[in-house]
């Protein structure tokens, strides 16, 4: 009785599966796909070619997307897939409706949700959002954005650690040899016009379509973009123009408002003189900085103890002229006093007329 109960246990405690290891469990098998989501999801955030934008949720700036930009971005790179292994057969409602629910994704709603004046449809891309209330895929009228930190580049990483180096060059600035002053002073001179002739020519281009022809054209990238790709920084020809067409009365009310700015602007322009003054003070402030050195300021500071010293010696024998003045009146008036005194002791009858007189 007691051999055969031994081997019953010895039996039930057999490995099963002819000897292989036990298939994983529920809580490793759920640990496991929330792994292959996660790399999924920052797979697809990194990727350039799903559209994306940046907007403030709650106070907070987060990264969101259109459903269906998703839903095309997954047709066109079916490849980005695999990494979900057997959910790769998964459609694109699917794959969302898991990302929520593993809080890698949260819907949006828009927080503005009126048309604005002079606008047919609402923004195609809002800048405030809310919290949705439903937290599905919706292709049509969806926004969704990534809760997740993203990761840091290998660039980024670099930028982090070279910033502070870069405020330290710019506040060692004075000390810098003339010929790295004359570099520095030239390239960001040349950086900053380029950049102002950009904007002036875009403002302009702009104006000048928007008075005479009524549509909104905007040439050459924008460089004032809080976020833009590197595609949209090197654009040249705008996009196409959705919003409403103009009425001829705002074109030629700001037709009037640019014409009487710039005859005030040519009325108020500084003459030659004036612009000769501007010019040499902003020159000679230039050579002020371009000039300055620590040796320079050494040599100064030096000079100026010399001058204070060598005033200090000139005043101290005019100071000692004047109290030997001083000692030699106050010598005088004393003797003067002591002779009257003797005097009187001399002759004290003359004394007495004197009083009585």
């Amino acid at each position: 009785m007691t051999k055969s109960s031994t081997e019953k246990k010895r039996i039930r405690r057999a490995p099963q599966n002819g000897g292989r290891d036990p298939p994983d469990s529920p809580s490793k098998k759920g640990a496991q796909t929330k792994d292959v989501y996660q790399l999924f999801a920052e797979k697809v955030r990194d990727n350039k070619q799903l559209q994306s934008r940046w907007a403030i949720m709650q106070e907070t700036r987060v990264e969101y997307f259109r459903g269906k930009d998703f839903t095309v971005f997954l047709k066109n790179h079916p490849e980005i897939k695999e990494i979900l292994g057997p959910d790769q057969t998964l459609d694109s409602e699917e794959i969302v409706n898991i990302l929520l629910r593993k809080n890698l994704l949260i819907r949006c709603d828009r927080l503005v949700k009126t048309v604005r004046p002079g606008k047919k449809k609402l923004s195609s891309w809002p800048a405030h959002f809310q919290i949705h209330h439903e937290q599905v895929f919706s292709e049509n009228d969806g926004f969704f954005a990534w809760t997740f930190m993203k990761r840091r580049t290998l660039w980024q990483t670099i930028l982090s650690f070279l910033w502070p180096v870069l405020a330290l060059a710019i506040c060692l600035f004075p000390v810098y040899p003339y010929q790295c002053k004359i570099v520095v002073l030239y390239s960001c001179a040349g950086a900053l016009l380029f950049i102002l002739t950009i904007l002036t020519l875009r403002a302009a281009i702009f104006g000048l379509l928007w008075i005479l022809l009524g549509k909104r054209v905007w040439f050459f990238p924008n460089i004032n973009a809080e976020e833009t790709t590197f595609g949209e920084l090197v654009r040249f020809w705008p996009e196409k123009d959705e919003d409403a067409p103009i009425k001829w009365t705002s074109r030629l009310f700001y037709f009037v408002v640019a014409v009487v700015f710039m005859l005030l602007l040519r009325h108020h322009a500084p003459d030659e003189a004036a612009r000769a003054r501007y010019q040499k003070q902003v020159s000679n402030i230039i050579d002020d900085v371009l000039e300055w050195s620590p040796k320079l300021a050494l040599s100064g500071m030096m000079e100026n103890s010399k001058e204070d010293m060598n005033v200090t010696e000139r005043n101290i024998p005019e100071m000692n002229v004047k109290e030997s003045e001083g000692n030699a009146d106050a010598s005088a008036e004393r003797a003067d006093d002591v002779s009257g005194e003797t005097d009187d002791v001399a002759d004290p009858e003359g004394s007495r007329l004197r009083e009585e007189d």
